[in-house]
């Protein structure tokens, strides 16, 4: 048995959390626990929480790091990021070697899993610093979530570094479009996800939505979420007189300007939604019931017992991204019960109108069009409902750990060899 250290900017503060990042810290660091495991995660934390905490009785440590910086650069983790890269790639590795040092002298090894482009000069330096301190006390991985940062990234020293993995198929196109050999190791989702909600949970707002049909996206503001696209959709939709509606959830981004420009443009009536953070279901399903908008803002963070009756109450959730990396929230979606719209790219997972609704083009008439035939057939419906149940349960953490486990094997064999 391992210690595993998690690196990554993201992690389990409000701060912090800013995606699909933060979610995979967050339950790849408690199915680890779960497993046994003794894990560090080391992340840009809140600058006003402890530097280190304990959890699960200290089988969990967390260690919040550049919070001197973060103390100047309030908004998120991504806020004045170029100055706390630069810290992080600095300060971190001495840090992280002396955590496996530590760990070696109680007789345990340790296995390092760095995440995206903000980590790859840490990485390089840990490594650097273990080959003189302790050769072969830790493997070392490096995982690419998205392309981002790419540019960034000394790939040929990485590759000497650290074994590196990525999360789909499509990444690896992607990657080896750049001269970059990745091993593939999907993504997992929490078991919580998988147990049933109480059908009080979903039933309000299945009758707050009526006939209206209502769709869902919860995504960050960038040009890669089709945000455009789901827009145009729900205005082709409403000028058919189908009295569509969008329950929509975003970030903290400039691009959401550009949503709100296309909104306006396109003539869509919005309205703002802003609950507390201990709002129940119930009241997110009076508000829409009260409303008569074509798009509501659901401007809070959504609890994610809410989360996922959105999921299951509406008639498709749009994560249909034009270059998703993975497709967290699709595979979520069908967890939680839901009908998921997906795009074409990196959801390996996906199988067209049999898990999942594939968009298969950029025309915003497809949704319309693949909503009208869905609705004739809703013996279809139920059955990508179940299938994508049971998909999702073929990727809940403890399932694809097995395979995180043998890769590290394989680290292991390859430095000592």
């Amino acid at each position: 048995m391992y210690d595993v250290v998690l690196v990554a900017f993201e992690g389990p503060d409000r701060y912090s959390f800013v995606g699909g990042l933060a979610t995979r810290m967050i339950d790849l660091a408690d199915a680890l626990v779960d497993r046994g495991y003794f894990v560090h995660h080391v992340f840009v934390g809140d600058p006003k929480l402890p530097a280190r905490e304990e959890r699960a009785e200290g089988r969990l440590v967390l260690e919040r790091w550049s919070q001197w910086i973060s103390a100047y650069h309030p908004r998120d983790v991504y806020d004045g990021e170029d100055g706390k890269w630069r810290d992080f790639s600095r300060t971190v590795p001495a840090h992280l070697a002396d955590v496996v040092i530590a760990s070696a002298a109680e007789g345990r090894k340790s296995v390092l899993l760095f995440e995206d482009w903000q980590t790859a000069d840490a990485a390089i330096a840990t490594a650097a610093i273990l080959n003189v301190r302790m050769p072969g006390a830790a493997a070392i991985l490096w995982n690419a979530n998205n392309t981002y940062g790419f540019g960034s990234v000394d790939f040929p020293l990485l590759r000497l570094a650290a074994s590196i993995t990525t999360v789909s198929r499509f990444m690896r196109a992607e990657m080896s479009a750049v001269g970059v050999d990745a091993a593939v190791l999907p993504n997992g989702i929490a078991e919580r996800f998988l147990k049933p909600l109480p059908p009080t949970e979903a039933r309000p707002l299945r009758e707050a939505f009526g006939d209206r049909p209502t769709f869902v996206k919860v995504a960050r503001f960038d040009q890669d979420k089709r945000w455009l696209w789901a827009i145009d959709a729900i205005a082709f939709m409403r000028d058919t007189g189908a009295r569509p509606r969008l329950l929509m959830r975003g970030s903290r981004s400039p691009y959401g300007d550009i949503v709100g420009a296309r909104i306006r443009a396109r003539g869509l009536s919005i309205e703002r939604v802003a609950l507390s953070t201990e709002a129940a279901t119930r009241d997110l399903a009076a508000a829409v019931a009260a409303s008569t908008a074509d798009i509501v803002f659901l401007d809070y963070f959504i609890p994610e017992r809410t989360l996922r009756a959105l999921y299951q109450a509406a008639d498709g959730v749009l994560a249909n991204s034009e270059k998703e990396p993975f497709g967290l929230v699709g595979l979520e979606v069908m967890a939680s019960g839901g009908l998921a719209y997906v795009g074409r790219t990196g959801e390996d997972y996906a199988v067209p109108f049999g898990n999942a609704v594939v968009m298969q083009s950029d025309d915003p008439r497809e949704l319309l069009a693949t909503h009208a035939t869905l609705g004739t057939r809703p013996e279809v419906i139920r059955a990508i409902r179940a299938d994508g149940k049971a998909t999702a349960k073929r990727f809940a953490w403890p399932r694809v750990l097995d395979g995180y486990e043998a890769a590290w094997e394989t680290a292991f064999a390859l430095t000592s060899g």
